[in-house]
């Protein structure tokens, strides 16, 4: 951080650009639009001063959404490529609508022989389409489909650690 800004922060200052309609304006053309008013009671002299009165009161009115500062940040969904071995397995399992309608949105992606799905969706339902994956590991499974699964585990494994390091 350089000397002035250290300064000026010591000073008491904040950065960033001044609000273009004072604080004292908008809480009264807050007050008059709870109080029912259908025109802000500044004039407007222009057409980019009355968006700048709008902008202003714009948050703290009724029915705009604000953002909360406890809410938890909603889950990014993730695109590994799943194995055509996998995805022939989960389509033939007893799957949740969600899930099955994740792997019907999914993209084929010719690969030599085989083809992989690109199937986008949260991290939860990639874990729950590993689970159901289970007897591809335990039963004496044919190995190109427990190489398959290893290999879907491990992609789904790298993007959900991209999404830990950037979250931090």
């Amino acid at each position: 951080m350089h000397d002035g800004l250290r300064a000026a922060e010591a000073k008491g200052s904040k950065g960033g650009r001044r609000p273009a309609v004072a604080a004292a304006k908008t809480a009264d053309v807050h007050a008059a639009y709870l109080e029912g008013a259908r025109s802000p009671p500044l004039p407007a002299t222009t057409v980019s001063a009355a968006v700048r009165i709008r902008t202003a009161v714009a948050g703290p009115m009724p029915g705009h959404a604000g953002i909360e500062e406890d809410a938890p940040a909603p889950e990014l969904p993730i695109t590994p490529d799943m194995p055509g071995k996998v995805a022939d397995f989960l389509r033939a399992a007893d799957l949740e609508p969600a899930e099955r309608d994740a792997l019907d949105q999914g993209v084929t992606v010719r690969r030599g022989q085989g083809y992989t799905l690109r199937v986008t969706a949260v991290l939860a339902m990639h874990r729950g389409l590993l689970d159901r994956c289970q007897p591809l590991v335990r039963c004496h499974g044919v190995p190109a489909q427990r190489k398959a699964r290893r290999e879907y585990e491990n992609r789904v494994d790298t993007l959900a650690g991209g999404m830990a390091q950037r979250a931090a």
